[in-house]
């Protein structure tokens, strides 16, 4: 019952193929699913230059596969900075950052980075590299559980105009709080309020059975999207 589906790249073949590419991006046709995009595992925050184009090098690689799926959008991360000063990291993440913009523009093929921890913990860092990318293929992948500030829902309100996917989780945890399930009117209020209008993806990372439980979801997301 879903529209699209996000297929992440960790959960492909290592060697992947291009026949094996073409296979699933026939199957998702044949079954009425578009294929709303891709994710990658990336650092793009390393101080060392051989390094961090290896990283370069391997998300190209993906926007290459992901144009043979049709994909439209790679999410992306921004990384962590292995002892260097945050200032500079972003730097390094910037600058990598415009070179995969450049190569996936060319294929028609948008990167979010999303805020997921690391140099991209607070939306005042995330916002500053957002802003400091020179790309029109460049934007946020939001993540409306990975905010584990004081006020996650506050801080996403921030980020959500710059946002081209969106990836949804049942809970959400403020800092110095447990985890509590997420209010879907509440993020969807979000979204509506920075007129959002691209994908928003079930992420689940929850405990229990995905077969039992990601039925369940869906069907309050689409509810709360309905309301």
């Amino acid at each position: 019952g879903c529209q699209g589906a996000e297929l992440t790249s960790y959960y492909f073949p290592v060697d992947v193929t291009t026949e094996y590419l073409i296979k699933v991006k026939q199957h998702a046709f044949l079954r009425g699913i578009e294929i709303s995009g891709t994710a990658v595992g990336n650092n793009f925050a390393i101080k060392d230059n051989a390094r961090r184009n290896k990283q370069v090098a391997d998300v190209k690689k993906w926007i290459d596969r992901a144009a043979i799926l049709g994909a439209p959008h790679i999410r992306v991360f921004a990384g962590t900075a292995e002892g260097s000063p945050i200032e500079e990291a972003m730097k390094y993440c910037i600058q990598a950052m415009e070179e995969a913009c450049d190569y996936a523009g060319s294929k028609g093929i948008f990167l979010g980075i999303e805020n997921h921890g690391g140099i991209v913990a607070e939306p005042n860092d995330l916002l500053e590299i957002v802003k400091a990318v020179r790309s029109p293929w460049f934007g946020i992948n939001l993540d409306t559980a990975n905010f584990r500030t004081e006020n996650p829902y506050a801080d996403l309100i921030r980020i959500a105009p710059y946002a081209i996917n969106v990836q949804m989780k049942a809970e959400i945890q403020p800092k110095g709080k447990p985890e509590e399930p997420a209010d879907f009117l509440r993020l969807i209020g979000i979204l509506r309020d920075a007129n959002y209008q691209g994908y928003v993806a079930l992420e689940y990372e929850s405990a229990p059975d995905p077969y039992v439980a990601v039925p369940g979801l869906l069907k309050r997301m689409k509810e709360s999207f309905a309301a």
